[in-house]
């Protein structure tokens, strides 16, 4: 029988797998979850000898129980193959005493690659599977990363269209670059005057808008997403965990059935939310340990109880994780009222309205799972550093939060013996001018940005990828810049409707 998937804010709404992925979000703004969260049910001897991509089929034919044998296998193929350069997709690295799961190896060396890779081919099996005759407008913001990854899966892919909205002060030069130089007649890359926070309150403005759908649909358009709010981004992040647990399980690393940590630098929530999803399906994940930079509204609200966006938006050197919505915080929060969707829909009411809300005692018991903490822009810098210096391994700055997140947490609950996994979450090469000031700033100061990037390969003896020395000379293709009020108008100019 097919799983079927619900809304967070309305109970008589229920789709199948392939009409989640193309609506991308529910209607009156909710996100679709599913109906239960299925059982792995493969023995772990037989997990060990599964490659990435087989490891992909095992999890996500559990989920999208609408999709084909066929189709699905298909999918994965194209996603998962020579675009990544290692041929473990995501390895797992040692560095002291915790394993890093790298999971920037595709081509734009962030972790949304392995989500991002396979959206396309999902989206465009869940349009024939359903008749669609629209051509699909993907509309997305991002902190970073997302816009950069969804423009590659997506560009000139038939039957789509592409609108990347970023803060145009609030990503990295080589992140701006990335996108700003994307080719493709389908793509369309905006910045805004405003932080991330409002390009994705934009967004789902757009999406819950019935008179701007039937504008669009009239046009021969209609939207849907690519953040991790579309169920299709969440679960092919749920392998990452089933594989990191298998490959130390075939290392020896961990007996059968023992528990590992898993920490994950957040500012969505859909990557932690996906190591929960994994839990719940049976991998044997001790503690979810969440790691916010100084926006640190999660942390705050896994200590209190009370979730509150009215604060101050700091700009850090982790820019993919300056949010204060986490938009996929909200699946959890329908699990912990129960599966009610009008209590849930209750709290999104407040948070929108007011800016914030607390959960019953009750709800937040079911919270034990989570240990949340942050890190400061010193403390960041100071464990890139460290780890630089002890063993020559160099991470990015949001990998950097999630160690020194882990390193609070040891010292806090002295859980010192539990194998851990850190979700590596983007290259250093990413963010080189932030991981080089951290490693020597005097002496770095008057590098430029590529400058820093031969340095950086100099001194970690890893080569430049290829993602990186294709836009040092490129040139960019998008120069449009709005206020965030203005979305809509940019968005119907490059439709050219009315």
């Amino acid at each position: 029988m097919d799983l079927m998937y619900k809304s967070t804010r309305n109970a008589d709404e229920k789709v199948t797998a392939s009409e989640a992925i193309l609506k991308g979000l529910a209607g009156k703004g909710g996100l679709f979850v599913p109906e239960e969260i299925p059982a792995l049910n493969i023995d772990m001897d037989d997990l060990t000898r599964m490659t990435y991509q087989e490891t992909a089929y095992a999890v996500m034919s559990r989920f999208l129980t609408d999709f084909t044998e066929e189709e699905l296998k298909d999918c994965i193929a194209k996603a998962y193959d020579g675009k990544f350069d290692t041929k473990e997709i995501a390895p797992l690295t040692y560095t002291k005493d915790a394993w890093h799961l790298e999971l920037f190896h595709g081509s734009t060396i962030a972790f949304k690659d392995m989500a991002l890779s396979i959206l396309p081919h999902l989206l465009i099996t869940s349009a024939r599977k359903n008749r669609v005759k629209n051509e699909i407008v993907i509309l997305t913001a991002t902190s970073g990363d997302t816009g950069k990854a969804a423009l590659a899966g997506f560009a000139d892919v038939p039957g789509t269209k592409i609108i990347v909205f970023y803060p145009k002060y609030g990503v990295s030069p080589i992140q701006e670059k990335q996108m700003v130089t994307q080719k493709g007649d389908n793509v369309f890359v905006v910045g805004i005057h405003g932080n991330f926070d409002q390009a994705q309150s934009g967004v789902k403005k757009m999406f819950s808008d019935p008179e701007l759908a039937e504008v669009m649909d009239a046009a021969g358009y209609q939207f849907s997403s690519a953040n991790s709010i579309n169920i299709g981004r969440l679960v092919p992040q749920i392998v990452y965990y089933v594989y990191a647990y298998a490959k130390l399980y075939a290392k020896g690393e961990i007996k059968k059935g023992d528990p590992i940590n898993a920490v994950v630098p957040t500012g969505n929530f859909g990557n932690i939310l996906a190591a929960f999803y994994a839990k719940n399906m049976g991998i044997p994940i001790a503690k979810l340990i969440c790691a916010s930079n100084e926006n640190k509204v999660l942390y705050d609200f896994f200590s209190t109880g009370t979730y509150d966006k009215n604060r101050e938006f700091i700009l850090t050197s982790s820019p993919s994780m300056d949010i204060l919505i986490s938009s996929n915080l909200e699946r959890l929060i329908y699990r912990i009222t129960g599966n009610d969707a009008a209590q849930n829909a209750a709290l999104m009411r407040a948070l929108s309205e007011e800016g914030r809300y607390t959960v019953t005692p009750e709800m937040k018991a079911q919270l034990a799972d989570f240990y949340g903490n942050y890190a400061t822009e010193d403390e960041t810098a100071q464990h890139i550093r460290n780890l630089y210096e002890e063993t020559g391994y160099v991470m990015d700055t949001h990998t950097a939060v999630a160690a020194a997140v882990y390193a609070k947490y040891r010292k806090e609950t002295k859980d010192t013996d539990t194998k851990t996994v850190i979700a590596s979450t983007a290259s250093p090469f990413k963010f080189t001018r932030s991981v080089m000031d951290a490693i020597d700033k005097d002496k770095y100061r008057d590098m430029t940005d590529f400058g820093l990037v031969d340095e950086l390969s100099r001194i970690s003896n890893t080569p430049v990828p290829k993602a990186i020395e294709e836009i040092k000379n490129a040139k960019a293709l998008h120069d449009t810049v709005c206020e965030a009020d203005e979305m809509e108008r940019v968005v119907k100019q490059f439709l050219k409707i009315e």
